[in-house]
């Protein structure tokens, strides 16, 4: 028995967040990615004379590529994933070092990169089905992944330069250097993941990650093939991921293990998402935006700021399990509903 997409059903109440069904128009559902990414365009001619503050435009706009990634993995089929930074560490460390001791082109390295990522992405889902793992063990699983690349990285000194660092210098006279031309490059891979992620949530294979997601047994019974979508969100995500990482490596020119460790990638990736929106179009995006303002005012309290995010992460699900913002959003239209039924009652 398999189920045609409009036989699915989507459930009143997802565990982990739950996002609204696409709109059937085109324009309807592609217009808020085009505004968004007319609205980005114009940052640089407002930060373009500061190299510093275009420096961290850049990253922002990184870290919103890395949350676009992990909401198509977790915000879609709830796998959580807390390999984010090493699955970005694969695409930039294998890119750095293939043109660097293999001659190799740095597009074809950076190929290669994101297809060894989006291969070890694969096999994670594919390890977390076959196990038949939950939401907690799959984030150990993939934590211990993630723990065992940082080792890798720092035990494999004369290849990744370890705990020192590694500079890139195959991309050394790229436009890429430039810090403009980087956050152009950005955002237009920006843009692509938010089309790739719209397309996926129009396509029969988005009917299927709201169905498993929101009731796994249900989704099972309906038809929905579990393992297989499972698997295609993981490599669909590392592949951006691996990219993502491919592309900063030749971007900053340098890439050390703290680039890419637990705390500096996948916490606050984590936040992002929680307080923008599971499985939402653009909460990735206005979680960065949030994020990149408040990270920013915090730079003064150090590592102290990965123990206040961690906090944060743990509230956030507690308290709005679909993401703040879609909270907030919700409770703002219940408010609109109450005023206008009583404008609507007779005196």
């Amino acid at each position: 028995m398999t189920a045609e997409p409009d036989a699915i059903v989507e459930s009143d109440a997802a565990p982990l967040g739950v996002s609204a069904r696409p709109p059937r128009s085109l324009a309807r559902a592609f217009w808020p990615i085009a505004v968004t990414g007319a609205a980005l365009a114009l940052v640089p001619l407002w930060l373009g004379d500061s190299r510093l503050m275009m420096g961290l435009a850049v990253d922002a706009l990184v870290f919103g590529a890395y949350a676009i990634a992990f909401n198509v993995i977790f915000g879609s089929t709830n796998q959580l994933f807390l390999c984010v930074g090493a699955l970005a560490g694969v695409g930039a460390y294998t890119s750095a070092i293939l043109p660097d001791r293999a001659a190799l082109p740095m597009a074809v390295g950076m190929v290669l990169a994101t297809a060894l990522a989006t291969a070890l992405g694969g096999l994670l889902s594919w390890v977390a089905v076959r196990r038949s793992l939950d939401v907690i063990f799959t984030g150990i699983v993939t934590l211990a992944f993630s723990l065992s690349f940082a080792n890798l990285v720092l035990g494999q000194r004369e290849l990744t330069g370890g705990e020192t660092g590694l500079l890139v210098s195959a991309s050394a006279d790229s436009f890429l250097r430039d810090r403009v031309a980087a956050y152009y490059v950005f955002l237009g891979m920006l843009v692509v993941f938010l089309v790739v992620f719209r397309v996926l949530q129009r396509s029969h294979i988005g009917w299927a990650f709201r169905a498993l997601r929101d009731n796994e047994l249900s989704a099972e019974l309906a038809g929905v093939a579990v393992a297989r979508y499972r698997v295609y969100a993981g490599l669909i995500g590392s592949a951006m991921l691996g990219i993502t990482g491919a592309v900063f490596a030749h971007s900053d020119g340098f890439i050390s293990p703290s680039t890419f460790e637990f705390g500096h990638v996948d916490v606050r990736v984590l936040v992002m998402l929680a307080f923008g929106g599971l499985g939402t179009l653009l909460g990735p995006v206005l979680g960065t935006v949030v994020f990149a303002v408040v990270d920013e005012i915090l730079v003064d309290f150090g590592q102290l700021r990965t123990v206040l995010y961690g906090l944060l992460v743990i509230a956030l699900f507690l308290g709005f399990k679909r993401g703040a913002v879609p909270a907030v959003g919700d409770f703002l239209r219940l408010l609109a509903r109450r005023a206008r039924s009583r404008v609507g009652r007779p005196v």
